[in-house]
């Protein structure tokens, strides 16, 4: 996921945060404009589900451009991915998803931010709002909900233009069979012959029967594009839940 805009740049503990040659290992390809870059960095210090890398490119004349995306692997993982989608008018996104090849290399920083981060340990119930590549980090989230054979309720609300835009549609196909998971899509756009799931914008009836509801106090997480977070806050503070406890990660195109 690529961001306008950091809500927080924050290291784990006092560990000053450096940059990492990243070497690219595997390339899975998501969508037509989205791919998984899987990078071995040496020395990586760690990371939350949640958290994100800054990425910094240098041209062979030494203009570097740098951008920051969302780390889509558990914890767990021996390696960093990173799902990039392309913005035909951006400067790094056209080269990560059409050019970089496997054994290139990048820079990575990191990893960053305490706000948007979830750990098995925090328990739950988990209450996940995707817009769009929004998806990324909460992915990470069950991903190490995943790893950790947990059991806490975790409930997920995608909302996407279209089915052939849906990331890791195999793999929340997948997680929504595991006990304590479920997975709603929502096609803004596009549905194909025979949808079940819903066909319109994020609305509070969506939420409301997806819940957990306020009562039962979720560790609620809000990602996707700046209009899409403030729509999805807004509705969830109609529906009872306290602003504070709304974990809210706005991105755009830069």
């Amino acid at each position: 996921m690529e961001r306008a805009a950091v809500l927080e740049r924050l290291t784990l503990g006092r560990t000053p945060i450096v940059w990492h040659t990243a070497s690219v290992s595997a390339i899975v390809e998501e969508t037509a404009s989205a791919r998984t870059i899987v990078a071995e960095v040496p020395d990586w210090p760690g990371h939350v589900a949640g958290q994100h890398v800054d990425l910094r490119l240098t041209a062979e004349d030494g203009y570097q451009a740098q951008r920051s995306y969302s780390i889509g692997s558990a914890p767990e993982e021996p390696e960093v991915e990173l799902t990039i989608v392309r913005f035909d008018e951006g400067e790094v996104s056209p080269y990560l998803t059409g050019e970089l090849r496997v054994g290139d290399q990048f820079e990575l920083r990191g990893p960053v931010g305490g706000h948007f981060t979830w750990r098995v340990e925090d328990g739950g119930p988990l209450l996940l709002v995707a817009g769009g590549s929004g998806l990324v980090p909460l992915m990470a989230m069950l991903r190490h909900r995943a790893a950790q054979e947990a059991t806490v309720d975790a409930r997920l609300l995608l909302s996407s233009r279209t089915l052939e835009e849906v990331l890791y549609r195999e793999e929340l196909s997948r997680l929504s069979q595991e006990p304590g998971v479920t997975v709603r899509i929502t096609l803004t756009r596009a549905q194909p012959d025979g949808w079940e799931g819903y066909d319109r914008r994020l609305d509070a009836e969506m939420l409301d029967s997806l819940g957990p509801g306020s009562d039962e106090h979720p560790r609620v997480f809000v990602c996707g594009p700046t209009a899409f977070v403030e729509q999805a806050a807004d509705l969830l503070v109609g529906l009872g839940h306290r602003p504070a406890t709304i974990h809210a990660e706005r991105f755009g195109p830069t």
